[in-house]
């Protein structure tokens, strides 16, 4: 069952930056403008952000399974039309379908997996499953620039096509369903997060190329505000909410979505201009790059399980913040030494430091937000804490992309380092806030207590608790 979800998570996963390093074939072959090339890319970001919360609602109410496989199906149908697409808009509307069918997979497969596990293995679960998605995102750029060297461009989306179609019928033979409290669809709630999404991801998206102060931008904004302030006077007053807002009073829930939400911005950022940087700074073709990233990208994959494990015994919060100040000192510490003829010697040490300090970061934030809510609520937590890790890698590829724009450029090795340092000094920075806003998790404390530790939802005074509804508790 792990493994199942973990390799459809991978392929959500990879699409995220996978076209990124394709984008000059793509603009020659299909005569593309410099907005049309910046679509192919955030099409997908941003279907995706704004229907994770859908996605997570309506497994909840109709199967996480039966979406599961919907979504998976909708992915594998839109990488098709990716791979087929005649010209650049057909790409565009193709990437946003990816997208869709992604907002269903990713929360989906979160909840599955943990509502499968107890809560003493919930966390070296959720480190393996985010260790495989990890390392799909590090290493997307990488990944798209081998392919379309060696192969074609189109090949980026047709890999998905026939694993999709082997994992289809496994998941609905090996995946048990599973759903969340069956109560009414909150279509108001659905349709108010959906937009508030969608405006400040527009802002987001579109600030760097129409003007962070333009009509445009500021009109999203103030809408996508205005829609988020609307969902949460409906989410009080509404008798079955889509996100009980009580959830947010537990530090464990609220502390652990704002982590993740400043670790994933650091580490896309980090993501999308390490890549390039050894490429366009540093020379060396897209190859090369993948295996000089692997002291970054391998620590996600091996150390993310270990600090799951240890999670579950030692407590979330020495993880989070310890992990994104590691995350924080390895990109600044990169972002100091920078320079055309740097030594890439010089780079391992940084990225180990890095790799391993978000690689711990991950598990703990996840565990953090499903461990505080009861089990039957996994769904709703799982796709807020999707959304808001989403949002924080549009946020930090659009800030990143800011900075870089307003001190570098491509024009040489040395104007585009002139760019990439401070840009990657911005991520460290992101880092240290996140690192900061993990102290607010709760201390751990080795004693049992039910596992519905949010205010508001507790056990009936006379109902039995068994061994597996036990948990060792967080001190508040």
């Amino acid at each position: 069952m792990l493994a199942l979800a973990s390799a459809a998570s991978l392929m959500v996963a990879l699409d995220t930056l996978v076209v990124s390093t394709a984008l000059s074939t793509i603009r020659v072959e299909l005569d593309a403008s410099l907005a049309a090339l910046e679509w192919t890319v955030n099409a997908y970001n941003l279907s995706f952000a704004v229907l994770l919360m859908t996605g997570a609602a309506l497994g909840d109410r109709f199967g996480r399974r039966r979406g599961f496989t919907i979504g998976l199906a909708i992915f594998v149908f839109g990488s098709a039309a990716c791979a087929l697409a005649p010209s650049v808009e057909w790409l565009i509307a193709a990437r946003a379908v990816q997208g869709a069918g992604a907002a269903l997979v990713m929360p989906l497969g979160m909840a599955l997996v943990s509502s499968a596990f107890a809560p003493e293995r919930r966390g070296q679960a959720l480190g393996i499953y985010f260790g495989v998605t990890g390392l799909a995102v590090a290493s997307g750029p990488v990944v798209g620039g081998a392919i379309t060297e060696g192969l074609a461009w189109e090949w980026i989306f047709w890999i998905n096509v026939p694993l999709g179609l082997v994992l289809l019928p496994l998941i609905s033979r090996r995946i048990a369903e599973s759903r969340g409290p069956d109560g009414s669809l909150d279509l108001v709630g659905l349709v108010l997060v959906g937009l508030a999404a969608f405006g400040v991801v527009w802002g987001l998206v579109r600030g760097n190329l129409a003007g962070w102060s333009s009509a445009e931008v500021i009109a999203a904004f103030a809408a996508g505000v205005a829609c988020a302030v609307a969902f949460v006077a409906w989410e009080r007053r509404v008798v079955d909410p889509m996100l009980p807002l009580r959830f947010f009073r537990s530090r464990a829930f609220a502390a652990g979505n704002a982590g993740v939400f400043f670790a994933v911005a650091s580490l896309f950022g980090a993501v999308f201009f390490l890549a390039q940087f050894l490429q366009t700074g540093l020379g060396y073709g897209p190859l090369d790059t993948g295996v000089r990233l692997l002291p970054w990208t391998l620590t996600l994959f091996f150390v993310a399980p270990l600090a799951g494990a240890l999670v579950d015994r030692y407590g979330e919060r020495p993880f989070m913040v310890g992990g994104l100040l590691l995350q924080g000192i390895g990109m600044g510490w990169i972002a100091l030494i920078a320079a055309p003829d740097m030594a890439y010697a010089s780079m391992i040490a940084p990225l180990i430091i890095a790799g391993c300090g978000v690689s711990m970061t991950f598990p703990a934030g996840q565990n953090s937000v499903v461990g505080a809510v009861p089990p039957e609520a996994v769904g709703k937590a799982a796709g807020t804490n999707s959304m808001l890790r989403e949002l924080g890698g549009v946020f930090g590829i659009a800030l990143l992309v800011a900075v870089f724009a307003g001190n570098g450029g491509y024009e040489s090795p040395a104007a585009f380092v002139d760019g990439v340092a401070p840009a990657l000094a911005v991520t460290a920075g992101l880092s240290f806030v996140g690192a900061v806003v993990g102290l607010a998790l709760p201390g751990f404390q080795h004693e049992l207590r039910p596992r519905d530790v949010v205010p508001g939802v507790e056990l009936e005074a006379d109902a039995p608790v068994g061994p597996d509804e036990l948990e060792p508790q967080r001190a508040v």
